[in-house]
Parts: structure tokens; sequence; C-alpha cells
């Protein structure tokens, strides 16, 4: 009986630990940076202005997925948070205007890799500068 025991305990343990979770949300670390915006002319050859970029959309990709997992808006001061999440890989981005994009409205995603190797950790990605 002892030994059925021991075999069962084994297996739990076996299984428990094989059920590993994907990157996502769920967990207790958190990516953190905040957003910066440079207003071009229309020839993207004069910088008018630049500061903080308040209410920008920021993304995030969970892994390997194809599209975004979720979206926030930065605070009046530029920054953003995502919370809540697991270790894993993670892709943040933030689309910027630019004069050489092939797309037709002139935007492309400016990505920040990240890794959550652990859980209670908290990722800064520092700054990402877009163009508006």
């Amino acid at each position: 009986m002892k030994r059925l025991i021991s075999i069962l305990a084994i297996a739990l343990t076996i299984a428990v630990s094989s059920c590993k979770k994907p990157a996502g949300d769920g967990g207790n670390s958190s990516i953190k940076g905040n957003v910066w915006v440079q207003k071009w002319n229309g020839s993207f050859t004069v910088l008018t202005s630049e500061g903080v970029g308040e209410d920008v959309d920021v993304f995030i990709i969970y892994g390997d997925e194809t599209s975004y997992g979720d979206k926030i808006s930065t605070s009046p001061d530029g920054t953003f948070e995502f919370k809540y999440l697991r270790p894993g890989s993670y892709k943040i981005y933030v689309y910027s205007k630019t004069s050489t994009s092939v797309n037709p409205n002139g935007k492309e995603a400016v990505i920040v890799n990240v890794e959550i190797t652990k859980k209670k950790q908290t990722v800064d990605v520092g700054k990402i500068t877009v163009n508006t």
C-alpha cells in the first residue's frame, strides 16, 4: 500500500510539474515603459516638437501568438504597464509614422522583445520613441 501511494505521489508530481503555462496573463510579473513622441513636418526633415506620448496605444503579443493579446493606452505622463503576466516571451509594440513605410497608412510598428524569466519580476523596457 505504501508503495502504491508513493507511486501515485510521484506520478502526480510529474503531471503537475509538466503543466507549464505559456506566456500570457494570469501571473504576478509585469512589463512597463514609457512612450516618447517626436512630431515631424510632412517630409520628415524638420522635428517640430517632442514630448511624452500621452494616450498612445501600446500592444502586447504573448509568446508565439500572431496577433496582440492586449492593448492599453499610456497615461498622461507617457507611461504604461502590463500587469499580471507569467514568465515567458513577449513583444511590446507601438505604431509610428515613417516616410519610408510600405504600408498604405504610413505607419510601422516599433517592436521591443521582452523576456520575463521569473515570477514577481518587473521588466522596464525604457523609452519607446515614435513619430507622429
